[in-house]
């Protein structure tokens, strides 16, 4: 494709995105599929600009003042991720100028908010939580999150894996927490891949697996992941239990159940049961009440743990919509806890780096249900032969960090009924 076609599309589709009508990943597919003449680059490069302008959206607005055309336009140029020689093609001279000129400018001399690239709300929240770790921490969200994939235990084992990855030209080593983990450099067509598609291999972050490890189920028990989503936990869950017992995944949306059946039919898993519910007390809910052995409740959150990955819900987000998560958070966990068995473990989970989604509401839970005893996360994980789980959990809770951790950030915190 022509540089000029190339860099309008970038244009056109980062203009859609700043709307911010809708995720920025589905605004993204939504896009390809009506363009689908563009090769395997071109949507890399797309793609990949689009997300670095949404990491750094403050920065480069700043830096685009000084510019002229559509600010879309600026805005991409600022953000290109594909070849430079291929994008200078594209530039008419004033905007090489210009280009030229604002990646000379040093950004550590630009105020906080032009580095950091945060919100005021959040950025606030953050300093108040991390103190000095806060500008590491921002730092790191201005960089893409690495490809982990999750080794499916009951078809496979780590090493042979990554044999047949690096046979293939995929260099993947070990994750430094989870027994299950690889990291994979670049991001290859996986997807395509025949260990992939016979089930070997899911693209799972390390801190979710820690989750399902910290979830611990058993052979033959009784297990509730209560808000399953597409499944990447169940999926973790169900190869943990050996394909034993019976694993209930519960979800009020039946269109995210739905993306469960292809990647359930891959794992190799019988002994997972799918079902929708209408809400947290619904009729399917009340029948389980006292009869599980574990259950994980990976909360709705704000999901900005996972900045790296989605960074438009740092622009999406707000402390009014936390608030209402919050209320949701309390009652959805209250409601799971009904579903556990004397000596019954449950776990409280979110993707958010926020405490009121996270310690607040275990805290609130505890003060209100006193036949939950908390349980410490590090020693679970020790239990389950997580190196250096100790650094993982602050204060008995999971508190996983992009800077600290290389993982989503991630909160979990765990309970079990006397």
């Amino acid at each position: 494709m022509h540089p000029n076609a190339l860099l309008d599309l970038a244009t056109e589709l980062l203009k859609q995105v700043l709307e911010f009508d809708a995720p920025a990943d589905g605004v993204v597919s939504s896009f390809f599929r009506r363009h689908r003449t563009l090769g395997p680059r071109e949507r890399h490069t797309l793609a990949e600009t689009i997300y670095a302008v949404l990491r750094r959206r403050l920065l480069y607005q700043h830096l685009a003042q000084s510019g002229s055309g559509p600010l879309e336009r600026r805005l991409a140029i600022l953000g290109w991720q594909g070849n430079d020689s291929f994008l200078r093609a594209a530039l008419a001279s004033h905007e090489q100028t210009w280009w030229e000129q604002a990646r000379a400018v040093d950004i550590s001399t630009l105020p906080e908010k032009l580095r950091h690239n945060l919100p005021d709300w959040l950025a606030g929240a953050l300093k108040s939580a991390l103190g000095e770790e806060f500008w590491p921490l921002a730092e790191s969200l201005h960089e893409p999150a690495p490809l982990d994939l999750r080794v499916n235990v009951l078809k496979a084992k780590r090493e042979a894996v990554m044999a047949e990855l690096a046979a293939a030209g995929v260099q993947a080593t070990p994750t430094p927490y989870s027994p299950w983990g690889l990291r994979v450099q670049g991001k290859p067509a996986l997807q395509k891949m025949e260990i992939y598609l016979r089930g070997d291999v899911e693209v799972q972050d390390e801190g979710s697996q820690l989750l399902a490890l910290l979830v611990g189920p058993k052979r033959g028990e009784m297990v509730v992941d209560f808000c399953a989503g597409a499944g990447g936990k169940t999926l973790a869950l169900g190869a943990a239990m050996r394909n034993t017992g019976r694993l209930y995944a519960l979800d009020v949306s039946a269109h995210r159940l739905e993306q469960l059946k292809p990647r359930l039919a891959r794992s190799g898993l019988s002994n997972v049961y799918p079902s929708q519910i209408a809400h947290e007390r619904d009729e399917r809910v009340k029948r389980l009440a006292g009869k599980v052995d574990r259950v994980l409740v990976d909360a709705p959150c704000s999901g900005l743990g996972t900045l790296r990955r989605n960074p438009d819900l740092k622009w999406r987000q707000s402390p009014k919509a936390i608030e209402e998560l919050r209320a949701k958070q309390d009652a959805i966990l209250a409601s799971a806890a009904r579903l556990l068995k004397p000596g019954g473990r449950l776990v409280y989970a979110t993707c958010s780096i926020l405490p009121e989604e996270n310690q607040a509401v275990a805290a609130a839970f505890s003060d209100q249900h006193r036949d939950f005893v908390p349980v410490s996360a590090a020693e679970i994980l020790e239990q389950a032969k997580v190196p250096d789980a100790q650094s993982l959990v602050d204060d008995a809770y999971l508190r996983l960090w992009p800077h600290r951790h290389a993982t989503d950030g991630f909160f979990a915190a765990v309970w079990e009924r006397r």
